[in-house]
């Protein structure tokens, strides 16, 4: 047992200490075996609970899972820090510089006139920074281990500030149908990589007239999926109702179902 003087009250220090102590010698086996590539799936896991607690609106449940998420980054800074490569402080030291350089409108001398001209200074100062000669090169830099719709938005975003972009709302939404037509005619054919990248395609282009709409991709999947949801459990419920099994119905007779549940819905 370690010997730790408990408090009312804890602060970025004591989580620090905690972690230290968690990972030093008489510590936790489990914290003490831990590694960047071990734990990197809860470091994701937790940003998403701190996005739920934010769709939910509720604050305690919020704080809670920003505390997680300080904890993610905490661990990750003390595995470095045991190897003399970096900690904490560095991190909050190079967070600190980044925010000020990018901002030399606030703490410099540069004049904006718009949210627009802190966006286009903002881009200019992080290629620099980056060492991003071409705009490609800020494509590539986007994550790849973002979820799919949310790095091809984000893509499709950079793509659009070096001039590649449809002319207005319209073109992107033809895209859709240009590329719907391209998947018809490769189904036609039963070629399945080039079925799987006409859907590609198809679903990028979704993408692009999302972000032309001034719509989140990834949130109105979200919201589809969820809505999906609602309407099968309602469904289930419907038919669970006349004594029937929905797996030994066939997909017409769900259907009717299914436009009864989507009804009622939509009417509530």
């Amino acid at each position: 047992m370690i010997e730790y003087q408990q408090k009312d009250r804890y602060s970025i220090g004591d989580l620090i200490d905690i972690v230290r102590l968690l990972r030093s010698e008489g510590g936790c086996p489990w914290d003490i075996e831990q590694t960047h590539e071990s734990i990197k799936n809860d470091f994701i896991e937790e940003t998403y609970e701190v996005i739920e607690a934010i769709d939910l609106k509720n604050t305690d449940l919020l704080r809670e899972e920003l505390g997680d998420v300080l904890l993610q980054v905490v661990f990750h800074s003390r595995i470095e820090q045991e190897k003399n490569s970096f900690g904490f402080d560095d991190i909050c030291d190079g967070i600190c510089k980044k925010l000020i350089v990018r901002h030399p409108h606030v703490f410099g001398e540069v004049t904006i006139n718009s949210t627009g001209d802190v966006l286009k200074n903002w881009d200019a100062i992080k290629m620099q920074t980056k060492g991003q000669e071409t705009y490609t090169e800020t494509l590539e830099s986007v994550a790849k281990s973002l979820p799919a719709l949310m790095r091809a938005q984000k893509v499709g975003k950079r793509a659009m500030r070096a001039g590649m972009d449809f002319r207005n709302v319209e073109d992107a939404v033809s895209c859709i149908n240009a590329e719907k037509s391209e998947l018809d005619t490769a189904i036609d054919s039963g070629d399945t990589l080039q079925i799987e990248e006409e859907i590609g395609d198809l679903l990028f282009s979704c993408v692009n007239a999302s972000r032309h709409l001034g719509i989140d991709a990834e949130q109105a999947l979200t919201n589809a999926t969820e809505k999906f949801i609602k309407r099968f459990s309602l469904t289930e419920k419907l038919v669970s109702q006349e004594n029937k099994d929905m797996k030994s119905m066939s997909i017409e007779e769900l259907d009717i179902y299914w436009d009864k549940a989507k009804n009622i819905l939509k009417n509530n």
